[in-house]
């Protein structure tokens, strides 16, 4: 077996996230219980965002492959209109792609998000979550995110990890959601 790709990710649920549609993750993907890195990113008005100003909050953080794309619309639509739902929770959404903050701004706007979208342009944050997709969609030297969730608490821990076996693949909304209410009753107890 090759060291550098892990047989078993798991997710909060427990479920098996390797092996879907014969993929294996990198062992460097962030799992439950890990520490997110920090990064700044610009977001889609070119205003820089970091993940360390954002403690004392939860944090969801949706990497998606490209803007304008059918899944990726999809997906961020889904997001803004359960935004409210996961405000009421104290949880700030964001969205993160490596298309350009101009594009992404354009995307922003056709779309009406009302949620920040931050640009990768140099896969950083990609790279650190362990969610680089290279060679994306058959181009070589193309690297883009893998579509991704990660529920982050308010101390900065990874309680949720999950990422598509597949581009074409949305995350459960519904294990999102709690993922980010689970978060919240902890905090209350």
């Amino acid at each position: 077996m090759d060291p550098n790709f892990a047989p078993d990710v798991r997710g909060v649920a427990g479920r098996s996230l390797a092996g879907l549609a014969g993929l294996r993750y990198p062992c460097s993907m962030l799992q439950t219980g890990d520490q997110a890195p920090d990064f700044t990113l610009p977001n889609h008005k070119r205003e820089q965002v970091s993940l360390a100003s954002l403690r004392g909050k939860t944090v969801v953080l949706a990497f998606f492959p490209a803007a304008f794309t059918g899944v990726c619309e999809k997906e961020m639509c889904s997001f803004r209109d359960s935004l409210a739902a996961l405000n009421d929770l104290n949880a700030t959404v964001l969205g993160v792609s490596v298309d350009a903050p101009f594009s992404n701004a354009a995307f922003a706007e056709k779309n009406q998000l009302n949620f920040p979208l931050l640009s990768d342009y140099n896969r950083e944050a990609v790279k650190a979550f362990g969610i680089a997709h290279d060679d994306f969609a058959g181009m070589p030297g193309y690297t883009a995110a893998k579509r991704s969730v990660f529920v982050i608490d308010p101390a900065g821990k990874v309680t949720y990890a999950w990422v598509g076996p597949n581009p074409g693949v949305e995350p459960n909304y519904d294990e999102v959601k709690q993922a980010v209410t689970e978060i919240g009753a902890s905090s209350k107890a």
